[in-house]
């Protein structure tokens, strides 16, 4: 029977992976690292998420970008304490672009509202040694596009902002989402001409998303391999948005692509984030959830991850 079109992309990436571990075995001798993304626990304290996650044996934490004005966020000196004492450290971190200051509006107090941001959470992310801070070019929430110049003024207020993140050694990671949650950049392929548009030197990185990329991509592993050293950062759900090992995400192949791009060294993540189906998450960061419902996502999540990727790594050729 002929192979399904997926099917072949499959197998070719199997076989790329075995001919890695035959050839090159300390390639996959260093495991991915893990983190996760804080913000879909709400208004958890910091202190109990960063128990729970040491809890189950995460190293990394990429914290809510949450300076929203000077007078909120995160402070530098206590999270740095709280962190510590759980022996966390900052992978990256999470901006939140929304319609209050989204760099693709027609209103230039909110292109200035994203600019303020992003400069606040560069330094924010520099001072926390933090490696990367996620963009998102259109606002989350808003599916339907301004116009048809959106992505130009995108593209321009972002690069007005562009030098800071080469000062301070902070990558930004363009982020893709899926079409109904924003209305540009949608895949690992747009996420890389929207770079190429902004053409300066300190926007070079992607940040993916297992779950966007369920529905925009048309082959996740290959989409990843794709993207290769550009990607530094990978949220994870499975299939429904929920923790990995509750749909029918293909894990195990998303794992050979991420070893293929040698995605096991420093200054990349892999980055749970489990957030529910629907179309807007942005909710989840104001909500008080469950404390038990998140330790069972952190622990299903990590452990069914860790796993697959043993499985993965052990597997005969």
């Amino acid at each position: 029977m002929k192979q399904q079109n997926y099917e072949i992309l499959n197998f070719e990436i199997d076989e790329a992976f075995n001919k890695l571990k035959a050839a090159r075995p300390d390639a996959i001798e260093r495991p991915i690292n893990i983190s996760w993304s804080n913000w879909g626990f709400g208004q958890e304290a910091l202190n109990a998420t960063a128990r729970r996650l040491a809890a189950n044996g995460i190293e990394y934490i990429e914290l809510h970008g949450n300076h929203y004005g000077d007078d909120l966020g995160y402070d530098v000196k206590s999270t740095r304490k709280i962190l510590d004492d759980n022996g966390l450290t900052v992978s990256g971190v999470c901006g939140m672009f929304s319609t209050d200051n989204d760099l693709s509006s027609n209103r230039g107090i909110k292109r200035q509202a994203a600019i303020d941001y992003i400069r606040r959470e560069v330094e924010f992310t520099h001072r926390m040694g933090g490696t990367y801070l996620l963009v998102v070019p259109a606002a989350v929430g808003r599916s339907k596009a301004y116009d048809d110049t959106e992505i130009e003024r995108s593209v321009e207020t972002l690069r007005k902002v562009a030098d800071c993140f080469v000062e301070s050694g902070v990558r930004a990671a363009i982020e893709p989402i899926r079409s109904a949650e924003v209305s540009a950049v949608h895949t690992i392929a747009e996420a890389k001409d929207y770079i190429s548009r902004v053409a300066h030197p300190g926007i070079g990185h992607i940040n993916g998303d297992l779950y966007h990329m369920f529905t925009e991509e048309a082959h996740i592993p290959k989409a990843l391999l794709d993207a290769g050293e550009m990607l530094v950062n990978l949220h994870a759900a499975d299939s429904n948005r929920l923790a990995l090992g509750h749909g029918f995400m293909d894990l195990d192949r998303v794992i050979k692509a991420l070893y293929l791009i040698g995605y096991n060294r420093d200054g990349c993540f892999f980055t749970p984030e489990p957030l529910g189906p629907g179309g807007d998450p942005y909710p989840a960061m104001h909500g008080k959830h469950d404390p038990k419902i998140l330790d069972d996502l952190v622990r299903q999540t990590v452990s069914y991850y860790r796993e697959r990727e043993k499985i993965v790594l052990e597997s005969i050729i």
